[in-house]
């Protein structure tokens, strides 16, 4: 699936996002709070990097943080997240970004609920894509539904 994934040239990557991804993904961007496509979604299923299709979070992770962006206590187990301090905004923050495409996915914050690790990974919509629960065999990604079958 992603495997052998070879990240488009930024030509093809400006053909394939809408402006708003390319900017989040490429330009290290952030989309507005409350106005994210899955900020409130709460669907059963995995949410993919929208440059890649690497699988990231799970909506079983993903709760109401209150603070308009979607919002994860931790990425998919066996998941590769690359981290970095970033300044932008006058003191640091922790980046988190995809480890095949090297997308910008948005921070990681020590304030998530103490009883899921205390992480809350705030992300841009724009930077993702969902597959719902009952597409993952047909998008490639049936390995992800063990997940959800050992919560019944």
């Amino acid at each position: 699936m992603t495997r052998d994934f070879v990240k488009p040239s930024e030509a093809e990557l400006r053909q394939k996002l809408t402006p708003e991804q390319y900017r989040v993904t490429q330009q290290e961007g952030t989309e507005r709070a409350f106005t994210g496509e899955y900020w409130d979604h709460d669907e059963p299923g995995i949410y993919v990097d929208v440059v890649s299709g690497e699988p990231l979070f799970s909506s079983l992770d993903k709760y109401d943080a209150g603070c308009g962006w979607p919002s994860f206590t931790r990425p998919i187990p066996g998941v590769t997240l690359t981290e970095r301090t970033d300044h932008k905004i006058g003191y640091p923050r922790t980046e988190v970004r995809s480890g095949l495409a090297d997308s910008h996915l948005g921070h990681v914050f020590p304030d998530g609920p103490s009883e899921a690790g205390g992480l809350r990974y705030c992300i841009n919509s724009a930077a993702l894509r969902f597959v719902p629960l009952e597409c993952l065999e047909e998008e490639g990604y049936g390995e992800y539904r063990k997940l959800f079958e050992q919560q019944d």
